[in-house]
């Protein structure tokens, strides 16, 4: 099928490319080449590292397909659409990530595209160590841990491969305790560290960074070519995890292919050629290709780094240690804002507890000026008893006297008289008896009244010298922020992409520079592996797989699961498996492939 033909020449045309967390929407000229569109996404965006990546589209019979940076965009076979549509995506990986990627930009690009890699299981990833990227991954997206924002659930979506969720028998709510663990330990962890930390991690997976074509050897054995930065691997056909050989870039000077045919003739002059058969001839162009431009970054990353990649790293450099002092700055304030707000919080508590007091001081206040009030009544009442008391008695008395004239008027008024006063002088006894009572009980309630009336004073007194104390003032809350200044612009020039490849190329001489022994041994250097940088790490990891383990479902688990188990058993990983397979001559590993 001809290139579709949009509009006429001297026009423009639509076109989208997507970065995975943006849409790009540009209007391109008619003759304009793969070239100017990567150059103007790049500069959109702000990337520089631009040797990593490239725009991949499925063409027009649904393969797909790589941009060419040297032919126009309308000469390549672009699907008939009314908008060509375009992924910026990694076409290269590092071998390392925290050492090559510089720019926070690059960092974020490659941390969606492996998460979406993982979640798509298109890179196969351990139950535990999902959960711990996915810990990371929640970091970057939330930022530090909030048990108050936190809400059931916004932990699990999109987090966790649907194959592992699909193995146990955990609920939601499960997945998400464990990964909540690991989540608030990252406290304190800016968006970029928590990024870069998850590709760290995931650079240790055994399919991180392999480009998968399906090959045969001469015996038409079905395998897989890994296509990686580090050379050509190779699998079996059902086992995409461990390699059964491997053909470093030291190791190769020349490859080509024709028609279905790959020839790589290895830099040992005495080893036999490395012959594959590819099954899709649309696919040798996309090997070839991939082949030159990691051979290519691995020859550069074994160089001194050139004066622009020196200066981007400084400008990283420098930019980190900008944020990071604002971030320190931020924290401080952060801290002090919450020393602010918890010494508010306890001066307000303390005012409570004051205005509590004053409460119950005027409660007890008002009680003590019922209670005088009460024995000022009680008082009174006393009195005027004891005054009418004494006037009966006074009236007793006069009685008496009266009674006593009478009584020398006959001897029986004098018996009567005797008799009257007996009596009248019992009354009078009993009368002033009652009277001291009624006096000593009054005399008892005028001291609990001048009791009462020093306590209502005490009270009054204790009142206000408490109102004269001055109130606690509010705290200031310091709430002046510093916002993270944005990427100042990025010039226009960028780093030259790798070196556009011909549309008649079929071979490549890998030229090696330098001196190939020394090559071989910083090749050869051991990498540190990710079990010995990290013990405690890896103890939690051994936990959590023994927490779940119990839960798992045998039935559900993939031949990769069964694969990675063995691989746990036998104590292997991605790195002790390459070294294995690295050892020997490059002619014994020729004849090893041929034999599969």
């Amino acid at each position: 099928m001809p290139p579709f033909r949009r509009k006429k020449p001297g026009k423009s045309f639509p076109v989208k490319v997507c970065t995975l967390d943006a849409e790009l929407e540009f209007n391109l000229e008619w003759r304009a080449t793969g070239r100017d569109l990567f150059d103007l996404v790049c500069r959109t965006i702000g990337l520089r590292e631009t040797w990593y990546f490239g725009l991949r589209y499925e063409d027009s019979k649904g393969f797909i397909s790589w941009l060419k940076l040297d032919k126009r965009v309308q000469a390549q076979d672009i699907p008939a659409q009314t908008t060509a549509s375009f992924m910026l995506l990694s076409k290269f990986y590092p071998e390392e990530v925290a050492e090559e990627l510089v720019q926070e930009v690059t960092q974020h690009l490659f941390f969606l595209q492996v998460n979406r890699a993982i979640l798509n299981m298109d890179i196969y990833c351990p139950p535990e160590a999902s959960v711990l990227l996915a810990s990371y991954a929640v970091q970057a997206k939330y930022g530090d841990y909030d048990e108050a924002s936190h809400k059931p659930g916004m932990l699990v979506d999109d987090l966790l491969p649907q194959r592992v969720i699909d193995q146990y028998q955990m609920t939601p709510e499960m997945w998400e305790d464990r990964i909540k663990i690991w989540y608030a330990d990252h406290r304190g962890m800016s968006r970029d560290e928590a990024e870069m930390e998850y590709l760290k991690i995931a650079q240790d997976l055994d399919m991180y960074g392999v480009n998968y074509f399906p090959i045969t050897n001469k015996k038409d054995t079905e395998l897989w070519l890994g296509v990686t930065a580090l050379g050509l691997n190779i699998y079996e056909k059902e086992n995409k995890l461990s390699p059964k050989t491997t053909f470093p870039w030291s190791e190769i000077r020349h490859i080509s292919f024709d028609d279905k045919k790959f020839i790589i003739k290895p830099v040992e002059r005495t080893a036999p050629n490395f012959v594959f058969f590819s099954q899709k001839v649309r696919m040798n162009k996309l090997i070839l290709d991939l082949c030159i431009g990691n051979h290519d970054l691995f020859m550069r990353r074994r160089k001194p780094d050139s004066m622009e990649v020196q200066q981007m790293k400084a400008q990283a450099k420098e930019e980190k240690s900008r944020r990071q002092i604002e971030r320190n700055k931020l924290a401080r304030e952060k801290q002090l804002r919450e020393a602010a707000e918890r010494e508010k919080a306890a001066l307000e508590q303390r005012l409570a507890h004051y205005q509590e007091e004053v409460r119950l001081a005027n409660e007890a206040l008002r009680r003590s000026e019922e209670t005088a009030d009460l024995l000022a009544e009680k008082s009174r009442v006393a009195e005027e008893e004891a005054l009418l008391l004494s006037q009966k008695a006074a009236e007793a008395e006069q009685e008496i006297a009266r009674l006593r004239l009478g009584a020398l008027k006959t001897e029986e008024e004098k018996v009567v008289l005797e008799r009257k006063t007996r009596e009248a002088e019992r009354l009078t006894a009993r009368l002033v008896d009652e009277s001291e009572r009624r006096a000593v009980e009054a005399q008892r309630l005028k001291d609990e009244l001048l009791a009462a009336r020093l306590a209502e004073k005490h009270a009054k007194e204790k009142l206000l010298q408490f109102l004269s104390t001055p109130a606690p003032h509010s705290p200031t809350v310091m709430t002046n922020l510093y916002p993270v200044s944005s990427h100042p612009m990025l010039p226009s020039d960028l780093p030259s992409q790798l070196e556009p490849l011909p549309t008649d190329l079929t071979s490549y001489d890998l030229v090696i520079n330098g001196d190939m022994e020394q090559l071989s041994l910083e090749i050869e250097k051991e990498r540190v592996e990710y079990l010995e940088k990290s013990k405690h790490l890896q103890e939690q990891l051994r936990e959590l797989r023994s927490e779940i383990e119990v839960l798992k479902v045998d039935e559900k688990a993939s031949e990769l699961d069964a694969l990675h188990e063995e691989q746990v058993r036998l104590g292997e990983n991605k790195y002790s498996t390459l070294r294995k397979v690295k050892s020997g001559s490059t002619k014994a590993r020729v004849a090893f492939f041929e034999e599969l």
